[in-house]
C-alpha cells in the first residue's frame, strides 16, 4: 500500500511578470499590476507531498528531518528573500507562480528516495494556488 506524507514551508520572494515577447501595452494587459517595473512580493506557502511504501522498521515513508534538509537546501535557501526574475531558472521564462511551482518540482523530484515526490503545491495568495505533479499519475 502506498502512503503519502506532506510538509508545508513558507518563503518570501519577489517577481515582476514581464516578457520581452510582448510590448509594454501587451505586458500591462496580460499581467496588470503584476507588471510593475519595481516588482512585488509574496509570502509563498510551498507544500510537498511524498509517496511510497511505509518502512516496516521506522513506520515512515521518509524521515521528516531528511525532507526538511532537502527542501531547505534545494528550495528555501535559494528562493527565500530572492527576486525570482534574476534566478537562472527563469532566464527566458516569466516567473509566474505556475513556472515557479514547476521549477520547484523539477528541483526536488530527483532528490527523494526511497519515496517519490508526488505533488508540489504553491500558494501565492489566500485565493491563488498552483500544483505540479508527475504526468500520468492515477486520477489525471
Amino acid at each position: 500500500m502506498r502512503a503519502y506524507f506532506g510538509r508545508r514551508y513558507m518563503i518570501s520572494a519577489s517577481h515582476r511578470l514581464h516578457t520581452d515577447r510582448l510590448n509594454a501595452e501587451e505586458n500591462r494587459a496580460a499581467f496588470g499590476k503584476c507588471n510593475n517595473p519595481m516588482g512585488h512580493g509574496h509570502n509563498y506557502f510551498i507544500e510537498v507531498v511524498l509517496g511510497g511504501e511505509v518502512d516496516p522498521a521506522t513506520g515512515m515513508v521518509m524521515n521528516l528531518a531528511d525532507v526538511d534538509r532537502i527542501v531547505r537546501t534545494t528550495v528555501l535557501q535559494r528562493f527565500d528573500h530572492a527576486n525570482l526574475n534574476v534566478d537562472p531558472l527563469f532566464a527566458g521564462l516569466v516567473p509566474t507562480t505556475e513556472n515557479f511551482c514547476q521549477a520547484i518540482f523539477d528541483l526536488l523530484r530527483p532528490r527523494f528516495a526511497p519515496g517519490s515526490l508526488d505533488v508540489v503545491r504553491v500558494e501565492e495568495t489566500e485565493n491563488n494556488f498552483f500544483e505540479c505533479r508527475e504526468e500520468g499519475e492515477k486520477g489525471d
